[in-house]
Formats: C-alpha cells, sequence, structure tokens
C-alpha cells in the first residue's frame, strides 16, 4: 500500500467512523488539484471494502484492497463522465441511482461510487443525486471529489460529509520524491514551484507543457512588473485556446499575485505561488488594493472562459484591465 503523506487529522477522523461503525454514505473531497483527493477517496474505499482492516485502517494487502487499487473491484463504480468538457449528465445519475438498489456481492456488504473531479456538476445532475445521498441503502457509499465545495449545491452540501484535503509541508514532498527516486536537482526545483502539492510536483517533473506553462505565468507576471501590455497580451495568447491550459495559466498567476499583496506586507510570509522571487518584484511596484483588482479580473477572465466567450477575448479584456489597474 503506498504511503500517504500528510492530512493525518482527516486520516484520524476517516480511521474514528469506522471504528464508531458511523462511516459517513456520501463524502465530499475537496482541496486543490494534486493534493491527493483521488488517493484519500481510494483508502476510504479500501476502509469501507477491506477484509481485514488493523487499527481502523485498510490492510493494503487482502484481494479488496488490491482489487480497490487495480480498479477491478465489481462493487467499485468509477462513475464515467461524458462530453467535450468531461461532466456528468443526468442520465449518468439515473443509471447510479439504478443501480445503487442492486445488493453487492462481496464479504463486506458495501459498494461505492465515485465521482472525480466534480468540478462543474450540472444542478440537474445534482439534484438527481439528491434523494439517493440523502437516503442511500443501507450499503451504498457516494463519494466525490472536487476542488472547492462551492462546486456544489447547498442541499448536496447539507448531506454530505465534507473534508478538506491540504497540501503536505515541503519536507514530505521531498521525502515523497526522494521516495519515488527523482534526484534532488528534480526534486528542489519542482518543491520550489510547488511547495507541499505532492501530485503537482511530479508532474511539473514529469511534464513538460506543465513547466512551459509554468514558465509562461512567470512571463506575464513580468509584463505586469514592466507594466508592457503587448507582452501582457502576447504572453496570454501563447496560454492556447484549451480551456485546462488556460485555467491552469490563470490559476498560477493568480496565486503570484495573492503572493505579492502577502509579501508586500510581510517579506518573510511563506509562498504559494510558482515564483517567490517574480511575487517580491510584483510586491514592490504593487499595492494591495491593486493586487485585490487584479485577482479579480482574472476571476472574471475564467468565468467569461467558462461561460464559452472567446478565450483570447476574454484574455485580451483581462489584460487591459490589468494594465489599466497598474498604470
Amino acid at each position: 500500500m503506498d504511503k500517504i503523506y500528510g492530512n493525518r487529522q482527516l486520516l484520524s477522523t476517516i480511521s474514528a467512523m469506522h471504528a464508531s461503525g458511523r462511516a459517513a454514505h456520501s463524502v465530499i473531497f475537496y482541496g486543490e488539484n494534486g493534493t491527493g483527493r483521488r488517493i484519500l477517496a481510494e483508502y476510504y474505499t479500501r476502509l469501507l471494502l477491506c477484509e481485514e482492516p488493523h487499527d481502523d485502517k485498510p490492510c493494503g494487502v487482502c484481494r479488496s484492497c488490491r482489487n480497490v487499487l487495480a480498479g477491478t473491484h465489481p462493487d467499485v463504480m468509477l462513475v464515467p463522465t461524458s462530453g467535450k468538457l468531461g461532466n456528468y449528465s443526468v442520465e449518468t445519475a439515473r443509471m447510479v441511482r439504478k443501480d445503487a438498489f442492486v445488493r453487492p456481492n462481496n464479504s463486506s456488504g458495501r459498494k461505492v461510487y465515485i465521482f472525480l473531479n466534480c468540478r462543474s456538476m450540472d444542478p440537474r445532475t445534482q439534484n438527481t443525486l439528491l434523494k439517493l445521498i440523502e437516503e442511500p441503502p443501507d450499503y451504498a457509499y457516494f463519494l466525490f471529489t472536487t476542488e472547492s465545495r462551492a462546486n456544489f449545491l447547498t442541499t448536496v452540501i447539507s448531506r454530505c460529509a465534507c473534508f478538506g484535503v491540504s497540501p503536505c509541508t515541503e519536507d514530505e514532498a521531498r521525502e515523497c520524491l526522494t521516495e519515488r527516486g527523482f534526484s534532488r536537482q528534480e526534486t528542489e526545483r519542482a518543491v520550489s514551484v510547488f511547495h507541499g502539492n505532492i501530485g503537482m510536483c511530479i508532474n511539473y517533473i514529469a511534464d513538460e507543457k506543465l513547466r512551459e506553462r509554468v514558465d509562461l505565468t512567470k512571463s506575464l507576471a513580468d509584463s505586469i512588473i514592466e507594466k508592457d501590455e503587448y507582452s501582457l497580451n502576447a504572453a496570454c495568447f501563447s496560454a492556447g485556446r484549451e480551456r485546462a491550459d488556460v485555467r491552469s495559466v490563470l490559476q498560477m498567476l493568480d496565486l503570484i499575485v495573492r503572493d505579492a499583496a502577502v509579501l508586500s506586507k510581510d517579506e518573510t510570509a511563506a509562498a504559494a505561488g510558482c515564483s517567490r522571487e517574480t511575487a517580491m518584484q510584483l510586491a514592490e511596484c504593487m499595492t494591495a488594493g491593486q493586487a485585490m483588482r487584479i485577482h479579480q479580473l482574472i476571476e472574471d477572465a475564467w468565468r467569461a472562459v467558462e461561460s464559452n466567450i472567446n478565450i483570447p477575448l476574454a484574455l485580451a479584456a483581462m489584460c487591459a484591465g490589468i494594465m489599466e489597474t497598474v498604470a
């Protein structure tokens, strides 16, 4: 069984629920991409189905645990998405609702449905599932992962146990990356960019495109520092037309702006973004109020992109707003 780094309090809470015999039937695991939401959902699944749990933890070696890890357990459904945006349809929700009343055939007498990356689950789909997660069969469990609880309707949130998944410490990230065989240089570079977010650190080492997006984000911040509207627009154009890529760059830029606001008040504060050095330079030429305004412009740009507004147009409007803010 792979070691889980950090989130000790969350793991303790899960064990306590299991020990009390009151394991939650509907759970939302929320947190940044790369912090281990899926790993913890699988951990919870293994614990629910484990044939021989030890100290209210999954053994990791029984047939059930091995099948969950291999993705072959007959009573664990990784609920499929559909469409270009990879959403969960109302039809899929109805299928789950029907299947949930088919009893499981395993020693634990339980079955689990896992919904991954519910960032934009349609309210109609959520409402289709609402009655099921409110009054589930005794043997059925429903696990959701997402970046924020705000992605769910309040009626759904009120019927789920919500567990926040946090990044690890930088030392824990270094330990994990070292154990996975990455060099010291690769490890330090990745941790300097993504800190205790182990998943993103691994992706940064392995994915050249992610490294390019990090460099592009730094170029955007440099253009703001230099108040160069042409280079800012050119860098934004380089982000491409794929929503996932644009979203990644905007999120990283937002974190640098956040760091600049914090570092302007406390130079010793920990950084959350991909370049502390860039954030420090930005802090020297921008007030906290300007940082808040740029944050709002980035948020507005992403909402426009999600609403199917032309991506270059949305980013051009953001660039104009940023230049007006720092002028």
